[in-house]
């Protein structure tokens, strides 16, 4: 017998924390307005902590204030867009915190990017100023970039002792030279105002990018907190470990911004190392680790990880790709904690589900419950306007205040991607009758790779490229460390010579981003196609899903 959810049931409520408001309502506001109260109420705390380096709630507001005044005085416009190229380290929340306090727009350039993507992203956004790092590794695809677009211009700042600033660039201390002392006075902004263009996958190959305004990303920010009422980590002066990428919509919403908002002390690391985190939990006494199931799984691997003193945690959290149940056991044993997973998007600012602190035992693999303040369901695919029952697979469909309204001058892709005001995921899975939601497939053909999202489209683009390429097609292959990663199968033109995948790979570097590149190659006389002649990737992986199988 079908069940279909009863109109106005949520029975997920029955799993919130006391205190929780089933039917939250975010306040209308701006990520400035949100910036004020913070700085107010927690002037004198350590907001960052990094290699060497401190940073309390006032002095961040003092920084952001100069860097504000000193993007204003380099000629930018409230609305105009500022491209940050910064890994995970304190340049990055003073220019965000700065442009916000200018009223700017951000969009985020990966460190990972490849020059053309790095290109394009400028070009797309219109970016008016870049700030980078004065560090070979992000210099040098920038140089490259311009082979492929005009690149604005950029600022560079110090991050080691083997920086140096390219020709041309701009050195931050030049840049913002006589700003020190600036007041702190945001440019007065409207909650619909944009904040941020994040760009995420196109159906074309080409990275589009999400609009998020300031209210989309404060209400994401606002419903975390209210769905985590009572949990230590609304607690001031608890100590979180960042290693989730804040150029990344999970690092930035609900790790920096979110423990930002309320007190938290934030040690940020340039990247995830396993053995230096396992440091950093013993030597800091961090209270909450949360990232992704790659993180969770080099942690695991640690030898002696069951003798170091982990005592300290009090919150253990996951995100950004399903989590193996068995990993999953595996960090609740070791820790004592339950690991708390959960499901969101880019143009979801990310807030969509999260799994409660009472998970029961028979939820096991779920991606949790639809977080307060914001409606889930599971439609047909072929006619998103029909509800499912209870148990059938569908598409995921959500609506909030924390979602997009639009991708970036992409009138056509933001058309298809809402039904009568509900946001199509393009995910595929089920609610329970208790209103868990369970992920079981992707309708789109994303890989996720470590937690970073890998299009297929924009690997088979590049592959082309390569002498001797017919035919490519790229999907994800189960990865141990990684969840996923890219195989590439490929059909040569007649007469065309075999390469390694070494070689592809070096070809590669300069076309697309490290966690895009293919770990695996396999040559096919031909690939599956549809009835009218496509390549046809729901059949190569049911092929591959075959012989994994068989073997």
């Amino acid at each position: 017998m079908t069940v279909l959810p009863k109109p106005g049931t949520r029975p997920w409520h029955a799993f919130y924390n006391p205190g929780v408001r089933p039917d939250y309502v975010p306040p209308d506001t701006t990520l400035t307005g949100m910036m004020a109260e913070a700085f107010a109420a927690h002037g004198p705390r350590v907001l960052i902590e990094y290699p060497g380096e401190e940073i309390t709630y006032a002095e961040m507001q003092a920084l952001a204030a100069r860097g504000a005044a000193a993007l204003r005085a380099f000629g930018l416009n409230p609305g105009d867009r500022l491209a940050l190229h910064l890994p995970n380290c304190p340049w990055h929340p003073v220019f965000f915190f700065a442009a916000m306090t200018a009223g700017l727009v951000v969009t985020h350039l990966s460190p990972l990017d490849a020059p053309e993507e790095i290109a394009h992203k400028l070009a797309d956004s219109d970016a008016k100023l870049v700030v980078s790092l004065a560090r070979p590794e992000f210099s040098a695809p920038l140089m490259r970039a311009a082979s492929h677009g005009k690149i604005p211009p950029v600022v560079q700042c110090p991050d080691g002792a083997e920086d140096a600033v390219s020709d041309g660039a701009i050195p931050v201390a030049a840049f913002w030279a006589g700003q020190e002392g600036a007041d702190w006075a945001p440019v007065a902004v409207d909650p619909q105002d944009i904040a941020l263009l994040q760009y995420t996958g196109g159906t074309t190959g080409r990275p589009k990018a999400a609009v998020l305004t300031h209210a989309n990303i404060a209400a994401s920010v606002n419903i975390y907190r209210e769905y985590l009422t009572g949990e230590v980590v609304r607690q001031p002066g608890k100590h979180t470990l960042l290693y989730a990428p804040v150029f990344h919509i999970l690092g930035l919403s609900t790790q920096l911004l979110r423990g930002f908002a309320d007190g938290l002390t934030l040690h940020l690391r340039p990247r995830f190392d396993a053995a230096r985190a396992l440091d950093d939990i013993e030597t800091h006494g961090i209270n909450i680790l949360s990232g992704v199931p790659t993180m969770w799984i080099a942690i695991l691997r640690q030898p002696g990880v069951e003798k170091r003193d982990l005592s300290s945690l009090e919150f253990i959290g996951s995100g950004g790709a399903p989590l193996p149940v068995e990993v999953y056991q595996r960090v609740c044993q070791l820790t004592g904690l339950k690991l708390r997973g959960g499901w969101g998007m880019t143009e979801t600012s990310p807030a969509g589900s999260n799994v409660p602190a009472g998970l029961p035992d028979d939820k096991l693999g779920t991606i949790g419950i639809p977080l307060p303040g914001l409606e889930i369901k599971i439609v047909d695919t072929a006619d998103p306007g029909r509800e499912l029952p209870y148990g059938e697979d569908g598409e995921m469909a959500i609506r909030g205040p924390n979602v997009t309204s639009a991708y970036w001058n992409r009138p056509e892709e933001t058309a298809a991607a809402f039904h009568d005001g509900w946001f199509l995921t393009g995910d595929i899975g089920h609610m329970d009758a208790d209103g868990f939601l369970y992920l079981v497939d992707r309708k789109k053909d994303m890989i996720l790779s470590g937690g970073f999202n890998v299009y297929p489209v924009m690997i088979e683009d590049a592959v082309h490229r390569y002498p001797g390429v017919s035919e490519a097609m790229a999907i994800g292959v189960p990865d141990e460390y990684r969840g996923e990663s890219a195989k590439v199968f490929v059909v040569l033109n007649p007469g065309a010579e075999t390469f390694t995948l070494e070689a592809l790979q070096a070809f590669l570097a300069d076309k697309l981003g490290r966690h895009e590149i293919p770990r695996a190659l396999e040559f096919r006389e031909a690939l599956p196609k549809t009835s009218v002649g496509k390549l046809d990737r729901k059949a190569l992986r049911a092929e591959v899903r075959a012989e994994v199988e068989v073997a």
